[in-house]
């Protein structure tokens, strides 16, 4: 049985078609909203500048119309952006960072929210915003990175409280370096650097990451929201 579409912002990454592929899995339909619309394993592929809330909001009637109901929201759109002191970085490289990670959590909440309010009580949705390890630890060299993570799971915590009482639950997850094309821009002391720092002695899998939205997205998660889950091999310890 379906549990109705599921939206996945850069869906086209490795992280989104690691979740694209195992939401399908779950039941869902699921659309990718990405600026690229290589996303072989979603239902529906847009062309969507998640930083556009005019853009966001075609994209949810587009997505309305040839799915259906929106039933899960997977908010992972981002990028790295430059690795310098961040003083050193040109404020429109900072932007950039900004709007692509953080504001995009804005727009495309902004835009899903009212569809799933519309939704049936009691279970209306489950929103995931795709957090990290680099923004609850503020990591040097990723100024613009860090601060636009930890706005993100800042979100996730106000939404849950805003939407505790309407059928919609709001989590994050805080990863740590993932294996995706993002890790291999790391330079070699960058990474021996981030590996050191994890107790299990790995990177994350996408796919791991994949099954953590499954639970939040699924039937078992039911009690949980506006919290941020730890997905680094022993990294985070608050």
């Amino acid at each position: 049985m379906s549990r109705g579409a599921a939206v996945v912002t850069g869906g086209a990454g490795g992280i989104g078609r690691a979740v694209t592929e195992r939401l399908a899995r779950d039941g869902y339909r699921v659309a990718s909203w990405d600026l690229s619309q290589d996303a072989p394993r979603a239902d529906l592929a847009l062309a969507v500048d998640v930083t556009d809330d005019t853009a966001c909001a075609k994209a949810t009637a587009e997505t309305l119309a040839r799915l259906g109901p929106i039933r899960a929201l997977v908010v992972n759109a981002g990028i790295l952006g430059p690795v310098a002191r961040s003083w050193d970085v040109p404020l429109a490289e900072t932007r950039r960072v900004l709007e692509t990670n953080l504001l995009s959590g804005f727009a495309t909440t902004g835009a899903v929210i009212p569809a799933m309010l519309r939704n049936p009580m009691p279970d209306r949705g489950r929103i995931v915003l795709m957090g990290s390890a680099v923004g609850k630890e503020g990591s040097a060299m990723a100024g613009a990175y860090a601060a636009s993570k930890a706005g993100l799971m800042a979100l996730a915590k106000v939404l849950g409280k805003e939407l505790a009482t309407e059928g919609i639950l709001v989590n994050a997850i805080a990863p740590t370096v993932v294996r995706t094309a993002m890790e291999t821009t790391l330079d070699p002391a960058q990474r021996a650097d981030k590996l050191r720092r994890i107790p299990m002695g790995r990177f994350a899998e996408a796919a791991e990451v994949a099954a953590m939205v499954s639970f939040l997205c699924g039937p078992d998660c039911s009690f949980s929201t506006g919290a941020v889950f730890d997905l680094s091999g022993g990294r985070l310890h608050d």
